[in-house]
Formats: structure tokens, C-alpha cells, sequence
């Protein structure tokens, strides 16, 4: 009973204290460069220098210049301006900090190495034309790159071959972009995904600081329909399931048990009956004793095989035919004749006649003794 009460408090320890074990994972502050249009940064981002590793995600390292501006710094294209983040639609929206984003297509820019892409990005070819070359639709002006006396002009590279550019135009290069004449650019991601845990209200943070595996913590009553972060529900399914396994076996042991004793409490004198049954004594026969089986005639079968009655030239146990010189041994009470060693053996443990089955002169019937547990036999008559 002991047992049981133990697991009892146990479960009801688990069930109430591991969801907060579980969620104790390290919310970081939400943080931000300090200027007016500076975006709060919080998971999967951080800022290097104000926010340990812990708070964000690999790739996602952002910091602050010195007009206190967000400064994203991509691997192969360097630095950009953060205008914005969406984190439920999971974008975050940059800018060139000398104002001429084409320039920065135009060097060669490169998302690799980073865990952003374009959304819907498409190919897009630069021409140098001159500058009194006439504007055409489907061509825009890239006026940060134009000078006095020529005109950088961008369009669809699908448009090429439906509008060829004007002749003063030369194609500078082709790249696969976003659309242009949006500003500031929009990048997108993937992982981790934190969609759900933005819509719900939550907070989105790494499970410990040496797994990436990433879960919603903090999530409002009333966005909490019932749902619980990942980890908690492992939590609380190891944490509650095997103790309450536990528990539920020695439940039914303690059971079983109880069974058992108001089973023996009903039935005291069931095992003593069966024991105080007394056999009943049976009797049967036993072998014959060496000198009476010696009493019998012997016969040594001569040349001719010759026996009083024609069907018995073969041996009944060992079923050969008897040979000259063979000794046969003859039971005088049903005067069957056999081999001396075949019918010898038999006596010695069967009284009777191994063809007819009668008794012969002889033999004993005996019982077990009751007294005694031992195999000693006592002789009840002689026949």
C-alpha cells in the first residue's frame, strides 16, 4: 500500500511541475538599435554585441552602425540597412546604405552562405545606352546609375524578345532578381520556422543553447487553444507516461495480492484435503525367484527338432526357429516350451506365461505398503 501511495504523489509531482521544468528555456528581451526607425529585434535574430549567441539563430546575426541603424551583413555582398521584419510572415526587408540597391546587383550580389532567398525572383538584363536613347515601355531607368551623357536602363529579359532595346543600347549583364522598382528589397526564409508561435502570440526561442531544435514558449490563454509547444508535450508524455505505467503494474500486483488472500481465507482446508486422500492398495504380480525357475524341465533339442507338439518349433519371445543342441525350458503348467535364456529373463520379471498369460506354480502377489513411503513390497500368498 506503501508502494502505491508513493507513485500516487509521484504522478501528481510530474504532472503538475514538469510543464514549468520544460518551459524554462531562456527568453531573450526583445532589443533594437535605438533609432527611430530601428525594427525590435528578437529569435531568430540577435544583435551581436547587446544579445548572447543563445538568442538567435546561425545566420540571422544582425548589428548596429553608428547612426543606429539595423545593419544586416550577408557573407558575399556585405552590409544592408534593415527597414523592416516580418516575423509572421517571416521576411525581413533591406536596403543599400548608399541608395543604389542595382549597383549592388550589378557587383555580383550573392545570398549564399545565408539562410535567405528572394521571393519570386525573375531574370532581368542591365543595358548602357546613350543618353539621348528613347524611353520605351517595359525599359526603366536606373537613375542612381545613369550619368549626364548615358542612361542605365533594366527591363525583363522575357521582354527582350517581344521589345528589343533601343540601337544605342548595349547589354551590360543578366542576373536573377527581384522585381527592381520595389524598394526595399524583400528576403524570405524558412528555417526555423516560427510562423505558428508569431500567429499564436508565443515566443519563439531554441529548446537549450546546444540544440537548434526550436519551440513556442509563453503562449497567451487565450491563443492557447489547448495546444501545448512541442517540447512541453514530450515533457509531460515521458514525464507522466512511464511513471504512470509504473504505477498502474503495482497497482495490480497489490491486487492480485489481496485476491490471493481472501482466496485462502475462504478456502483454508482445500490443500489439506487433497493431501489427506488415501491411495487405494493395489495388488499385482511379481517375477518369479531364481530356484523356481530352475525347477522347470529343461529339454536338449536334438538332431531331428522333434517336439510333442508340431507348432512349436519356433520361440514365441525371440520368434526364432530352434536350432540342435539348443536347451529349451518347458512351463509344466501349460507345457509351452521356449529358449531357456528367452523365457528365463521373461520369469524373472512377469509371472505368467509369455503365450498364454496363465500364472505358473510360483509366482507372488504384492502391495505397497501404506505405512511407508519407501518401495518395500510384502508377500500376501503364495500360488
Amino acid at each position: 500500500m506503501a508502494s502505491f501511495q508513493s507513485c500516487f504523489f509521484f504522478f501528481i509531482f510530474i504532472w503538475i511541475f514538469l510543464p514549468q521544468i520544460a518551459s524554462s528555456t531562456t527568453i531573450c528581451k526583445t532589443s533594437s538599435c535605438g533609432g527611430s526607425q530601428s525594427p525590435p529585434v528578437r529569435f531568430p535574430f540577435r544583435l551581436k554585441g547587446y544579445q548572447p549567441k543563445s538568442c538567435g539563430y546561425p545566420g540571422f546575426d544582425l548589428s548596429c552602425n553608428n547612426q543606429s541603424q539595423t545593419i544586416l551583413t550577408l557573407p558575399y555582398s556585405g552590409d544592408f540597412v534593415v527597414e523592416g521584419i516580418d516575423y509572421l510572415g517571416q521576411s525581413i526587408y533591406i536596403s543599400d546604405p548608399n541608395h543604389c540597391f542595382p549597383k549592388r546587383f550589378l557587383d555580383n550580389f550573392n545570398l549564399s552562405n545565408s539562410p535567405f532567398q528572394f521571393e519570386a525572383p525573375g531574370n532581368f538584363t542591365f543595358f548602357n545606352c546613350s543618353s539621348n536613347a528613347t524611353m520605351m515601355y517595359l525599359y526603366w531607368p536606373i537613375y542612381c546609375l545613369s550619368g549626364d551623357d548615358y542612361k542605365v536602363l533594366v527591363t525583363s529579359t522575357f521582354y527582350t524578345d517581344i521589345l528589343p532595346p533601343p540601337a544605342s543600347c548595349r547589354m551590360i549583364s543578366t542576373a536573377l532578381l527581384p522585381f527592381l522598382q520595389s524598394q526595399p528589397v524583400q528576403l524570405i526564409w524558412d528555417v526555423p520556422n516560427c510562423q505558428g508561435c508569431a500567429g499564436s502570440g508565443g515566443d519563439c526561442a531554441r529548446e537549450n543553447d546546444s540544440s537548434l531544435e526550436v519551440g513556442c514558449f509563453n503562449i497567451p490563454s487565450n491563443h492557447n487553444n489547448g495546444g501545448l509547444p512541442r517540447s512541453v508535450k514530450y515533457g509531460v508524455a515521458i514525464g507522466v507516461g512511464i511513471p504512470g505505467i509504473v504505477c498502474i503494474i503495482g497497482l495490480t500486483c497489490y491486487l492480485c495480492g489481496l485476491v490471493r488472500v481472501y482466496s485462502r481465507r475462504r478456502h483454508p482446508n482445500t490443500e489439506l484435503s487433497s493431501i489427506s486422500i488415501t491411495p487405494q492398495r493395489t495388488m499385482f504380480a511379481t517375477g518369479l525367484d531364481g530356484p523356481t525357475i530352475e525347477s522347470y524341465p529343461k529339454t536338449l533339442l536334438g538332431e531331428s527338432r522333434r517336439l510333442p507338439k508340431p507348432n512349436d518349433n519356433t520361440c514365441p519371445i525371440c520368434l526364432s526357429e530352434y536350432q540342435p543342441k539348443e536347451e529349451l525350458r518347458t512351463i509344466p503348467d501349460c507345457n509351452h516350451y521356449f529358449h531357456a535364456n528367452c523365457v528365463d529373463e521373461w520369469l524373472k520379471m512377469n509371472a505368467t506365461c509369455p503365450l498364454c498369460r496363465n500364472s505358473p506354480d510360483g509366482s507372488v502377489l504384492v502391495t505397497p505398503s501404506a505405512s511407508s513411503s519407501s518401495s518395500s513390497l510384502s508377500t500376501v500368498s503364495i500360488i
